[in-house]
Parts: C-alpha cells; structure tokens; sequence
C-alpha cells in the first residue's frame, strides 16, 4: 500500500481536557448525552442547490432523502462498475475489503473513490458536493467513501451508532462538521435492509461505554460492539423522535448529518441492497489524534485533504 506521508499526529489519544465528546468511558456517564455544540446547517439557501425548506428539514431532523437523484442511466452504469469492483479477486482478503461474518462474500469495499475512476468522479460531482458545501459552511474534501452489499437473505444489519462518535474517538475529528452522502444503487424497501435513522438524534452526542481496543476496525466493520450507545438512551431517542427508513426506487439520496443515530436490519428478502457512500469533511475539521483510541484507523477508513492511497 502507498499513502502520501502525513503531516499530523497520528498517535496517542487527545489529551482529555480538549475533548468536548468525551467518550469510550470507563462507567457510565452522569447524564445520558451532551448537547451539540456546533450548528448543524452552517450555510445558507444561496449558497447552494438545496432550498431552504431542504435545509430547515435536515436542521431539525438531521437527513434529507431525495428520491431521483440520480437517473436510470447513471444507475446502471454505476451498478455495473459496483459488481466489477466487489468481483475482483485480488481485492479478498485486503484489509480495505470487508466480508459478511462468517463468508468471504463482500459487504464493503472502503476507499473506492481511489479503485475506481467513476466513483472519483462521483465523488467530485458538484450536485453532491455543492450540497455537502451548502450544509457545512465551507470547503470540503472526501474523509471517507465505500460501496456496501447487503446480499439477498443473508446480509447481515449493523447496530445503532453515530458516525461521528467512531470518527472522533477513532480519527481524531475534532468537531461535527462532516455531512454523508448515500446513494442507492438498488430498489429500497422494508424488508431488504434499508438504512434506518433517528430523526433528532444529531443534536446530541451520546457517550459509549468501553475501551477501544486496538485494531478495533477489524471486528468494528463486520459487528460493532464499541461505540454502541446504551439501549436505555436508544429508547428514550426513539420515544422523542421516532425511526424513519427512506424507501423508494434505486438512484434516491440520502443526505445525514455526522451524528444522526442510525443502522440497519438484517436483509431478510431475496432482494440485494447496494449503495455508494462518501463522507464530506470541512476542510477546517481535518483529523489530528484520536480523542478514545491508542492510534488512528488505517488511511482507507479516513483520508486527509490531499492525501493519495493506492492498494
């Protein structure tokens, strides 16, 4: 593997007293969560393609789908380009390739806009980052991107989490200015595993408890144990907000917020669900050291601006 040498640290944890989120805790904690500190939309309706009811809908729920995003051409060629990248053999068995627990088949293949030149030019595509612009107030750069297979009958769910909380305990992202982006590549429907999301949850942080272990993101990106929040906080979350899981045909975008709670079921249909992810960082919010964890996540599961990786 060859990555451009970065600057920044990249271990030991953030010492304590400049962690605004703190978490990975040893007992749990004297209040459920913590207030956001920062705006969630910091741009304005000018400034970008969303309107502002778009805009006031992810400020208070913290996503926006938007069905048709993309048309049935661009969809399939992008659905081709998935199922050439996920049948490669020589990409089994790396550690930027994840497979379902217990089967080599794939579930996630991470920095795919560096395996693939259409998905870079997805990923620079001004309709998505002139949204990611738009939310976060500022210049952006790919901090993440990965496609995800969720096969027919046997591809297994992933536990509530806030992405934010594994980024800055396990990245080092100091603040919540990053916005993902997913687009679906296959029709969505109840029953094949769509993502689900907590409407309202962004506008707290929920502590986890637990150390991170080292080299967590081996058993993290099959089943997530560390960084789970607690049933007793999800019910309460839930009871407030409610669980919404946009469905709809394939070329639809989810838009949502670093720390919206959200997971997914297992795929319990016959029908396969795919997508394409990339997550949008400020250019302002570049990670330094980890906040909760010995030392930072490989360079596949978070780029710098202006980094390279090549497998």
């Amino acid at each position: 593997m060859s990555v451009q040498t970065p600057t920044r640290p990249i271990t030991g944890p953030a010492p304590a007293i400049q962690d605004p989120y703190p978490t990975r805790l040893a007992k749990k904690p004297d209040m459920p969560w913590l207030n956001r500190r920062e705006k969630v939309v910091k741009g304005e309706a000018a400034d970008g393609p969303l309107s502002q009811q778009q805009l006031d809908e992810f400020e208070q729920r913290g996503f926006l789908f938007e069905p048709g995003f993309l048309d049935q051409r661009e969809v399939e060629e992008l659905t081709v380009h998935l199922h050439e990248l996920l049948a490669r053999d020589e990409f089994r068995g790396r550690d930027f390739s994840v497979t379902e627990p217990g089967s080599e088949e794939i579930r996630s293949l991470f920095a795919v806009h560096f395996l693939s030149e259409r998905f870079n030019q997805l990923a620079r595509d001004p309709r998505l980052t002139g949204r990611a612009r738009q939310i976060l107030g500022g210049d952006v750069y790919v901090h993440q991107s990965r496609i995800n297979y969720k096969p027919g009958f046997h591809g297994k769910g992933f536990n509530w989490h806030s992405d934010f909380e594994t980024w800055h305990a396990e990245d080092g992202m100091p603040s919540m200015h990053a916005v993902s982006a997913s687009i679906v590549l296959t029709d969505n429907h109840h029953f094949n595993g769509p993502l689900m999301l907590i409407p309202g949850s962004h506008k707290v942080f929920v502590p986890c408890l637990g150390a991170t272990p080292d080299d967590h993101h081996k058993q993290s990106l099959k089943t997530q144990e560390f960084g789970v929040p607690g049933n007793d906080v999800l019910q309460t979350l839930i009871e407030r907000g409610g669980i919404e899981a946009p469905t709809g045909k394939a070329g639809g975008l989810i838009l949502f917020d670093c720390n919206t709670l959200h997971g997914s079921n297992a795929n319990m249909s016959p029908d396969p669900r795919s997508n394409v992810f990339f997550v949008y960082n400020r250019r302002d919010n570049v990670c330094d050291r980890p906040y909760a964890a010995r030392r930072r996540r490989p360079s596949f599961l978070a780029h710098g601006p202006g980094e390279t990786w090549t497998p």
